[in-house]
């Protein structure tokens, strides 16, 4: 009995050594940061009362411009980061030492659960010989073969709209409608399918979209465990993926693959190319090739990070030009004019000549970016040139607070305000390289960048042509509200406006 209380009271003096030695981490080293309180760090409230974007804010703005180094001390639970408050180390971080730090460090097992095993996830070579993999499947062209899948998605939801609306402006829902409009593009491109859940949300593809963000595997004290040691996690094989999301969407997924090269099918879209690869996989080239779960891990994280970041931009540059109508009736004529001189047409190239809807994007996401924050983990140490004090050694993790930046008056003066004109081509050279990151930078920035513009400019394109959107009195937010329980930027009970059809002159 005294042997194990011994051996009790030595488990527990040493755990309580642990955990004073990974909290007192910055101290020792004299890097300025905010008291941490165990075991949370210093995100006390995150996903509960604060959104996990204003935390990073908070302590942007404590920092910036007031510390020695380009970065400050910060503890994300038990996972210690260099927080970074410098413009210039942001650009060190993404581009300039981009070898030191080209990792996220997050949880993927690929021999369990497939679907984690994707381009946002995988690290070192691997993630380098994928990414050069699919990147040429993203070129203009592509997305030019791609347009007419865009457009006839985007002429459905005017025609669903059209079936809501009438003269008078009435108050309507908005999120959803363009949700629906993103599963049914994504749905197309990624997965070949007429999702059709424009005409109809409740079907199965709409409820597996959502079940992919609210059906979770695990509760969350699991969810910190795979957060603060993601490769302890993946030994110990732990799955992220919910099992009846896998099973759908793997079924899916073999079905279109099976389907199309049983039939030589070809659509020009985003599973052609996969599917391109798998044939030289089987054909024994597996370097330039990828395996069958290989390819639907891509597939899905398309789906995953097209579907949900495309609809919440369009919902918040809705939520803008309702308040700022001047700007909404400016970019209606730019839309008008265009059409015009195209004889109507909305095509390829006159979607590129809408410069003013371009600007209203950009200004959407520089105000509401959807991804708040960008993560690295250094895979080498890193020693500051100017001051040898500020060294990152390897594993630690490092934060870029993109909605910081993008709210910094040094940048854009009176952030709150919405101002295309921010975007004039004068105005973006005058400000420094990465102060705008809605889709990151440097080699691992955002590769389905222009496929997610384009679907957000051709649906925000059709809107704005044919509707017009208004504050509604009682059920808009302004300023807008965000949850807290999610780490995307989200408009918290989504997005009420008043809508009525634009009257064609």
């Amino acid at each position: 009995m005294v042997v194990l209380i011994v051996l009790l009271v030595g488990v527990v003096s040493l755990a309580i050594w642990w955990v004073r030695e990974q909290f007192s981490y910055w101290e020792k080293r004299g890097i300025p940061h905010d008291p941490p309180k165990i075991p949370v760090g210093n995100v006390a409230g995150m996903m509960r009362t604060i959104q996990v974007s204003d935390i990073f804010k908070r302590s942007y703005f404590k920092y910036k411009n007031k510390v020695d180094g380009p970065f400050v001390g910060f503890y994300m639970f038990f996972k210690r980061i260099a927080l970074v408050v410098d413009i210039d180390f942001v650009k060190t971080v993404l581009i300039k030492d981009f070898e030191k730090f080209h990792d996220r460090g997050i949880f993927h097992n690929e021999t369990d659960d497939p679907f984690s095993n994707n381009l946002v996830t995988i690290e070192g070579e691997k993630w380098k010989n994928l990414r050069n993999k699919l990147t040429p499947t993203f070129t203009s062209g592509k997305m030019k073969h791609m347009f007419p899948i865009f457009l006839k998605v985007g002429e459905e939801m005017v025609q669903v709209l059209n079936e809501k609306t009438s003269n008078v402006p009435q108050p309507l829902e908005i999120t959803d409608l363009v949700s629906r409009y993103t599963v049914d593009v994504i749905g197309n491109c990624a997965f070949g399918l007429e999702c059709n859940s424009l005409h109809n949300p409740e079907a199965e593809f709409v409820k597996m979209g959502n079940a992919v963000f609210t059906l979770k595997r695990h509760g969350r004290a699991m969810d910190l465990f795979l957060f603060g040691a993601p490769k302890l996690a993946a030994k110990l094989r732990i799955k992220v993926t919910s099992q009846k999301v896998e099973d759908f969407y793997m079924n899916i997924i073999k079905d279109t693959v099976d389907y199309r090269m049983k039939n030589n099918i070809q659509r020009n879209d985003f599973m052609d190319m996969l599917i391109d690869f798998k044939r030289k996989y089987d054909e024994g080239n597996k370097e330039d090739g990828l395996s069958f779960n290989e390819l639907a891990a891509q597939a899905f994280v398309f789906f995953l990070g097209g579907h949900e970041t495309s609809a919440t931009t369009m919902g918040f540059a809705l939520h803008e030009l309702a308040i700022n109508q001047d700007i909404q009736n400016r970019l209606r004529n730019e839309i008008d004019e265009v059409l015009a001189k195209n004889n109507g047409e909305f095509n390829y190239e006159s979607m590129n000549e809408m410069k003013y809807l371009e600007k209203v994007i950009d200004e959407t996401l520089r105000k509401h970016p959807v991804v708040g924050h960008l993560i690295r983990k250094a895979t080498q140490r890193y020693v500051h040139p100017d001051n040898p004090k500020y060294y990152i050694e390897a594993g630690t993790g490092v934060t870029i607070p993109v909605r910081a930046i993008h709210h910094d008056p040094e940048f854009y003066p009176e952030p709150e305000k919405f101002i295309p004109e921010r975007f004039d081509e004068e105005q973006v050279k005058q400000r420094p390289p990465c102060s705008y990151l809605p889709f990151g930078d440097g080699p691992r920035n955002c590769i389905g960048l222009r496929f997610g513009r384009m679907q957000t400019t051709i649906g925000l394109a059709k809107l704005i042509h044919n509707f017009k959107f208004e504050v509604n009195p009682t059920l808009t937010s302004v300023p807008m509200k965000f949850k807290f329980e999610t780490i995307l930027l989200s408009a918290e009970g989504g997005i009420t406006l008043n809508v009525s059809k634009v009257t064609k002159k």
